[in-house]
């Protein structure tokens, strides 16, 4: 499970996010689990200003590759934080 830190200020609502990408539904704070194609099964959880999401990969794996476009457009409207960003804070969670 990766933990992607919410930047601060950043207000976004994530339970609609995964709706208006994936078209699932489901409390995020509770946690909630669904599929997309290209990326597998993905759990979801919101904790304050932190995002958890876990992923089972597919056992097809499909060549569209515009499916990680999709997912990293979702996780910055969702963090605040590019691609970049992100990166950086990999290595500043502490494990």
């Amino acid at each position: 499970m990766r933990e992607y830190r919410i930047k601060r200020g950043h207000d976004a609502d994530v339970g609609a996010l995964v709706s208006k990408y994936f078209g699932a539904k489901g409390n995020v704070t509770t946690g909630m689990k669904f599929e997309v194609e290209g990326i597998g099964t993905i759990g979801i959880r919101q904790e304050k200003s932190s995002l958890f999401v876990g992923i089972e990969p597919p056992k097809k794996v499909c060549g569209d590759y515009s499916v990680i476009k999709k997912w990293n457009t979702f996780l910055f409207e969702a963090t605040g934080k590019g691609t970049k960003e992100r990166k950086k804070d990999f290595g500043k969670i502490k494990k």
